[in-house]
């Protein structure tokens, strides 16, 4: 039996797309990692497809490398709208923030990714559609654990580690 990928139909795009969403709630974002790429192969510029990809992707943060952010950001180069980037980009340095908090970093990693979250967040405040406030609800989201896990800038404070804009972990 052969391995080779199969191709959906630009008809089953939208239930696809509906149900890589609800395979994210069931936590099962390798599924629906696997279901984004199976549309983007078919239609390489859907948005809906790419956010997706993008959040499925951070989903599986807490157990990956530092590659995992890279592909992430890859995928987020290809979402229109400047909002939408700036927005999903402090997403992904808030999710490694926190993943670096849950695999034992002393703080001061997580701190950098969290605070450049926050700057994000802040430069797509203004860019935001009428009647959403996501990004003050993201920014207030990281001042929380910043505070509650009383995180702060190392003694090096060299910013975000890995001269490459590569996280280390």
């Amino acid at each position: 039996m052969t391995t080779q990928l199969k191709q959906i139909s630009r008809a089953a795009i939208p239930a696809a797309l509906a149900k890589a969403e609800k395979y994210r709630l069931l936590n099962e974002p390798e599924q629906a990692e696997s279901i984004c790429r199976d549309v983007l192969a078919v239609d390489e510029r859907n948005q809906p497809a790419l956010v997706t990809l993008v959040l499925s992707l951070t989903d599986q943060f807490r157990a990956s490398s530092n590659t995992a952010v890279r592909e992430a950001e890859t995928a987020l180069a290809a979402v229109e709208g400047a909002y939408e980037r700036l927005y999903y980009a402090g997403i992904i340095r808030e999710r490694w923030a926190k993943a670096l908090l849950v695999s034992g970093d002393p703080g001061h990693q997580a701190y950098d990714w969290m605070h450049d979250a926050m700057r994000l967040y802040e430069q797509a405040d203004p860019l935001e559609p009428a009647g959403s406030d996501d990004a003050i609800l993201r920014w207030n989201s990281c001042a929380r654990v910043i505070a509650k896990e009383r995180l702060s800038a190392g003694p090096e404070h060299a910013g975000l580690d890995g001269g490459d804009d590569a996280p280390s972990r």
